[in-house]
């Protein structure tokens, strides 16, 4: 009996010790059944059968083993899913993976070449699951087959991604059909070899995107793309291969690129704090990145307005600024000359011509000699330009970056080149003079500061001479001179700002809010101010002239207004700021006409911007800063329409580990107020994240904030259109042919998440942000504040209480759940 019960706990024992293996790799007598994985050396991979989503269907993949969010790599049988739990994944004895159903019929195999000794499947490190010859001592040479050849809509570190030329292998990503449906979708990005090779995604047949022509050093349509410390990106062109490649020096650095059910390219990393995955990459990043958006012999600029415009010595063949340009003079073939066009993603070169032995003087003789050459450049960079890259066709699908230097030449008749050249020379001229102009104003800046020691020490004197006689009046009650020397900001002089302003003259007034007026300016040395003069008779302005200065003194980020000085003198309490041409945000969104200004792409970058420049506040500046008044008022726009958030008078500071306060005093602007705030006076940093939801939700749908606890307001508008899937009727009419739906209705999402009743239901600023650029699935929002209907708010005596607010002539009513 004894003896028994010993083999008895030594076969369970024997069970359970199986029972835990976990397995690298299977043979011939070995295979995989549903429920069962194998898992890399590292446990970095792991592969079995899953299913996507809700889906109730069964695929055979590879998913990262260490993370909590399932997320696939690779899918086997993405074509044909098996409908139970019978499948069975076997390596037989010729070295194929085949996967068989209930009626052990094959639904799926590997394509296995070669000869097959003693066969193994093994997952490696790398999530490449790899077939080889068991008893070989050379990985490559008994390579039988390969995951990282048949890439689905994921690319790992390491994996190849082109072409084989000997062999014909397309190593090619797809798009899945769904997030519950891993079919090949409608998007493929693949390296097209027809002309110069250049990756190109496509939605079907037709392109939606060009990566650009590799130069040795860049793609040509992707600057950002270049070698660091940490990334090594790989392009090898040679007679055998034609492929590009990433990889990491930090093996153990989670990082894949996804082409999405949307076609968009996203390289992402796990971010192991947030335990999510962050993006740093997208492709497109903006509406020029789309395929030709601005026609043949046009370039597109993100950062004009309208983007496109016409290549030097072409004219916009019709009305229709996006339909392309034609020559103003026509060839003539031999006498044509070849102008330069620096900072341009290189055209379309499918139908191109090129040759890597030819230096750049014998590409632009040949293309002369060749009247139907349109255009020549470079083929490679790295040791100066060389190799000869040739268009026969028109020049599509250009845009114009700042961060390539390469020249493309293009032909036009003699005389538009003697033109166009007299006009390049001339700017060349210019910025030889701006260049002189910066090295004497230099110069004269250090002979400047020997003097101004000299000049500030009579200043002072003069300033306490007089507030003696009552001549001028330092205001030291608002900031004291300790203050002053930290804040290591100039205070301007009274008559420099009053010459600025042709003594504050209403044809200079460019607006007026709640503690005084906003004046432009000209400085002696032409450079534009916007001058805040606050109201002598507002008892108010005072802490909120301090506050302002103290708030945004050492603040620096591109989205804050720059605040170069102040002045207190006379009486006068100035502020003066760089000037933002375009004013503010709510002059546009908010106007018929100039609203047709703000397509889609850049109003997405206004909310982006916006955002920016808020976590900065909320996260990484020296204080934890809570503005208490973001509205589209108070987001000027500069030259280049970006946003800057301005008025820091209401500003608070948080110290320490503090992350909120209260106040008896309700400021701001009732519409971008959150309930806790006006209805108890609480303020926090989630203050701001429901004044941006608002703005955001302003900013796609062109519509003001009107109400509050008003059945008509906007938050109740969209989310009505929200909870009936109606959230494409949010959109402005005036950008319906530039908006990307599927980003727009994520944008009002992410605006319904920000302005939810309940505080702590609010994103943070970091994950607004995120959730803006990224893919990954948004939480369901809950109710957002201020939403009233007479059918939802019952018998308010009983489940509410009632207050009412008053400011100046606008009255509130705020009911609020107790």
């Amino acid at each position: 009996m004894e003896k028994v019960t010993l083999l008895l706990f030594c076969l369970a024992l024997l069970n359970s010790i199986a029972a835990t293996t976990v397995r690298e790799s299977i043979n011939v007598l070995q295979s995989i059944s549903d429920g069962q994985v194998i898992v890399s050396p590292g446990k970095t991979y792991a592969l079995g059968f899953f299913s996507p989503g809700n889906s109730k269907n069964r695929y055979v993949g590879i998913w990262y083993n260490e993370i909590p969010t399932q997320t696939v790599v690779w899918v086997a049988n993405r074509d044909s899913p098996l409908n139970d739990s019978s499948g069975v994944l076997k390596l037989n004895e010729t070295g194929v993976l085949v996967l068989l159903n209930h009626n052990k019929s094959v639904i799926w195999s590997s394509n296995t070449t070669g000869s097959a000794r003693h066969p193994v499947a093994k997952l490696l490190d790398t999530g490449n699951l790899i077939v080889q010859n068991g008893n070989g001592n050379d990985e490559a040479k008994d390579l039988l087959w390969q995951s990282f050849d048949y890439p689905g809509d994921t690319l790992l570190p390491g994996q190849k991604f082109g072409r084989n030329l000997v062999t014909g292998l397309n190593r090619y990503m797809s798009s899945w059909n769904s997030s519950e449906d891993p079919s090949h979708g409608v998007y493929n990005y693949q390296l097209d070899i027809t002309g110069y090779p250049q990756f190109v995604l496509r939605e079907g047949t037709t392109k939606r995107y060009r990566f650009g022509s590799w130069n040795d050093v860049q793609f040509s349509g992707a600057p950002l793309l270049k070698q660091s410390d940490y990334t090594r990106f790989t392009f090898i062109s040679n007679d055998e291969e034609l492929y590009f490649m990433f990889e990491h020096t930090n093996k153990s650095f989670l990082h894949r690129m996804v082409l999405t059910t949307e076609g968009r390219i996203l390289g992402t990393f796990w971010d192991s704090e947030r335990k999510d995955w962050s993006l740093h990459a997208r492709i497109p990043v903006d509406d020029c990145d789309y395929y030709g958006k601005c026609g043949a012999y046009a370039t597109c600029n993100i950062d004009n307005i309208p983007p496109c415009q016409c290549l030097d010595g072409f004219v916009p063949k019709t009305a229709d600024l996006y339909g392309g340009c034609v020559r103003r003079t026509s060839l003539s073939c031999h006498e044509d000359e070849f102008l330069p066009v620096p900072g341009l993603k290189l055209p379309d070169t499918e139908r191109s011509w090129f040759s890597r032995n030819m230096s750049l003087e014998d590409c632009k003789t040949f293309c002369r000699n060749n009247c139907s050459c349109k255009a020549y450049a470079a083929l490679d960079m790295s040791k100066g330009p060389n190799g000869c890259l040739l268009w026969f066709n028109d020049l599509v699908d250009i845009r114009k970056l700042t961060d390539v230097d390469e020249d493309v030449y293009v032909r036009m008749a003699s005389s538009e080149f003697e033109a166009t050249e007299g006009k390049q020379l001339h700017k060349s001229n210019i910025r030889k003079y701006k260049s002189i102009f910066i090295i004497c104003v230099l110069f004269i800046g250090i002979l400047i500061l020997c003097l101004t020691f000299i000049t500030r020490y009579k200043r002072l004197k003069t300033r306490q001479k007089g507030k003696m006689e009552g001549n001028l009046e330092p205001d030291v009650n608002v900031i004291n001179e300790h203050e002053s020397k930290d804040l290591e900001l100039p205070m301007f002089e009274l008559s420099t700002i009053t010459s600025a302003t042709n003594n504050f003259s209403p044809d200079n007034k460019l607006g007026e809010g709640g503690f005084g007026s906003v004046y432009k300016g000209i400085l002696a040395d032409g450079g534009e101010i916007a001058v805040k003069r606050l109201s002598m008779n507002s008892k108010q302005g005072l802490p909120e002239f301090k506050n302002e200065v103290m708030h945004i003194a050492k603040l620096q980020h591109r989205n804050l207004v720059r605040l170069l000085g102040y002045c207190l003198q006379a009486g006068e309490r100035l502020l003066v700021y760089e000037f933002m041409p375009n004013k503010s945000l709510d002059s546009f969104i908010f106007d018929e006409n100039k609203s047709m200004l703000l397509d889609w792409p850049r109003r997405m970058l206004i909310i982006n911007g916006v955002a920016r420049g808020l976590l900065y506040l909320h996260q990484d500046s020296r204080h934890r800063i809570v503005h208490r008044d973001l509205k589209a008022g108070n987001v000027l726009l500069d030259s280049e329409m970006n946003p800057k958030i301005s008025d820091f008078g209401l500003a608070r500071s948080f110290g320490g580990n503090e992350i909120e306060a209260t106040t008896k005093h309700v400021v701001g602007t009732y519409g971008y107020l959150p309930p806790e705030y006006i209805i108890d006076g609480a303020y926090s940093t989630k203050s701001d994240v429901f004044s941006f939801g608002v703005l955001i939700l302003e900013i796609v749908s062109g519509k003001r904030n009107k109400g509050f606890c008003h059945q008509d307001n906007l938050l109740a508008h969209v989310w009505r259109l929200f909870t009936e899937g109606k959230c494409s009727e949010v959109v402005d009419a005036a950008i319906t042919e530039s908006v990307h739906l599927s980003e727009a209705l994520r944008t009002i999402h992410v605006g319904l998440l920000c302005v939810q009743l309940n505080p702590e239901d609010r994103p943070n600023m970091s994950s607004v942000v995120m959730m803006l650029s990224g893919e990954s699935a948004l939480p369901q929002p809950n109710l957002p504040g201020f939403f009233t209907s007479t059918s939802m708010a019952g018998d308010s005596s009983s489940s509410s209480s009632h207050k009412q607010y008053t400011n100046n002539d606008l009255s509130l009513s705020i009911m609020s759940a107790r």
